[in-house]
């Protein structure tokens, strides 16, 4: 009997340990994917990109393009240039958004967001 409860126990630790592992391996396999999600989102190279080049084309003229860039003082400028030239001076942010959008993701990473180029 007591060798019954032996294997009985043996049993269940061993069921245990299998589940445990499994539990394990499941939990490693949802935190790599929750992290590769997580980079997939916060990875703003094509993100900015892609934004900053729509705003600037559909309401570049109220400078709303260059404060998502980062350029506080260029966003600033941009609202002066468009009031004083009664809405001419959006003609910038329209060339600044097609060149926004036709450089490549990697170009527009290192001239807009690292080097902070602030104009064209």
């Amino acid at each position: 009997m007591e060798q019954q409860q032996d294997s009985g126990y043996d049993s269940t630790k061993k069921s245990i340990d299998e589940t445990a592992d499994t539990i394990e391996q499941e939990a490693k396999r949802t935190a790599n994917e929750f992290k590769e999600g997580w980079n997939q989102v916060t990875h703003t190279q094509e993100n900015k990109k892609i934004l900053a080049g729509i705003l600037a084309i559909v309401i570049g003229s109220l400078g709303i393009h260059k404060f998502i860039l980062g350029y506080t003082q260029e966003g600033i400028i941009q609202i002066v240039i468009t009031i004083v030239t009664c809405g001419i001076g959006g003609i910038i942010p329209l060339i600044e958004g097609i060149i926004y959008l036709t450089k490549s993701d990697d170009e527009f990473y290192q001239t807009y967001q690292v080097g902070k180029r602030g104009w064209f």
